[in-house]
């Protein structure tokens, strides 16, 4: 593992084999390898606006897209904690680029609880090569998120799906594809599509002002034939308590905390070279002045807040264990409600703030400070706070868990 780190810190190559990742701690040591090398792109990646295919091939490079595959299948399977640090350190070095892990993550956590035995062998020795998933889930013109109009039938040539799907992020340069859609029986479940299977395409028209990177566009999908063994129940997830939600909503969580730390630690960098002092300021240096250290110091509180309300949340998410009670269960939902909503205010304010104290400096385009601020009004949009703060205020005030989806 000491060889595949030093290789992503020394710029090496990416022809070496997929190093298998054994430990919490080399998870961990490895995502700040592959962080110090992609934060030097990240603001060149944004303004381009291309697919990062450098970055993602070194993202499979560094072994962490296996780190939960379970130890009986040659992996880590390392705590939901360790995933949340991972996902924060990646994210502030480059958001974009981290998120197009994000639904990886999930679904293969999702065989991990409900996959055969058959998928189980086939996909965990695939990710631990360095294949990953994109995905298919979200509709743009459906009533709302959950309400999905792709389906999967069966007639004489098997299985067959058919529908249009966009924010597939990850889905144009991934191994293979995810895809939700209702069967017969109005049950959801996960196609795991190759992702040149006939019949499925991948759009690059993905224009948001942030978030880039990702190129989360449209998948669109014409009779594409799905063998049986590739299908997963994912509705029988929710017949129980589960942390699946959670599991998947902290990772977003920990991008917003991500985007904080990494445009408050560029700002500071900034603000240290770069800004000049206020004219009524006895300082020679901004960073000298009263005012800016007490700013810094009130950001730097709230992103240490967000910091340790995401490790709290993760270390629910592993308390909760498996299986889940219900109580178990609602408090891990509860800890990632409250990580993600206090993480995307927290992202919010500190990539809008950074520019009262780097100065006009800090708004020249081509510094590309305000790509932080794109990314976080972009990433937070995923799903509204609002609903997290409802849920926690509804918990504490009447006693009621947090219903059991995977948005929550």
């Amino acid at each position: 593992m000491a060889d595949a780190v030093r290789a992503v810190r020394e710029n090496v190559p990416t022809e070496a084999s997929v190093p298998i990742i054994e430990t919490d701690a080399e998870a961990i040591d490895a995502a700040r390898a592959f962080a110090s090398w992609l934060a030097p792109g990240a603001s060149e990646r944004d303004t381009r606006g291309e697919i990062p295919s450098e970055a993602l091939q070194r993202f499979r490079q560094s072994g962490l897209l296996g780190i939960i595959v379970p130890k009986e299948y040659g992996g880590a399977r390392v705590s939901a904690e360790t995933v949340a640090r991972v996902f924060a350190i990646l994210a502030a070095a480059d958001p974009a680029v981290t998120q197009v892990a994000q639904n990886h993550f999930c679904f293969v956590e999702s065989l991990v609880l409900d996959g055969t035995a058959q998928q189980k062998s086939f996909f965990f020795e695939e990710f631990l090569k360095g294949a990953r998933l994109g995905n298919a889930l979200s509709e743009r013109d459906s009533k709302n998120v959950l309400s999905l109009q792709t389906r999967l039938t069966h007639d004489e040539r098997g299985y067959r799906l058919n529908g249009t799907k966009y924010y597939c992020t990850g889905a144009l340069t991934a191994d293979y594809i995810p895809v939700f859609a209702l069967d017969e029986e109005e049950h959801l479940v996960i196609a795991y599509v190759d992702r040149h299977s006939p019949g499925l395409t991948a759009e690059q028209d993905w224009h948001a002002m942030g978030q880039r990177a990702t190129v989360s566009g449209t998948v669109r999908l014409v009779d594409v034939p799905v063998p049986s063994e590739r299908i997963l129940p994912h509705y029988r997830a929710y017949e129980k308590p589960q942390v699946f939600g959670a599991f998947g909503q902290i990772i977003h969580a920990a991008i917003d905390v991500g985007i904080a730390r990494g445009a408050l630690t560029e700002a500071t960098e900034f603000v240290r070279t770069k800004t000049r002092p206020w004219f009524e300021s006895t300082s020679d240096r901004a960073a000298d002045e009263p005012l800016v250290i007490h700013r810094f110091g009130e950001l730097d509180a709230k992103v240490r807040a967000a910091e340790a309300l995401l490790v709290e949340a993760g270390r629910a998410i592993d308390r909760a264990g498996g299986p889940p009670t219900v109580a178990s269960a609602a408090d891990a939902s509860l800890a990632v409600a409250a990580a993600k909503a206090f993480a995307g205010d927290v992202a919010l304010e500190v990539s809008n703030e950074i520019f009262s104290l780097t100065g006009t400096r800090g708004a020249d385009d081509r510094v590309n400070l305000h790509r932080h601020w794109r990314n976080a009004r972009t990433h937070t949009l995923h799903d509204p706070n609002r609903w997290k703060y409802f849920h926690l205020g509804n918990s504490v005030l009447n006693g009621i868990n947090p219903p059991n989806h995977a948005l929550i």
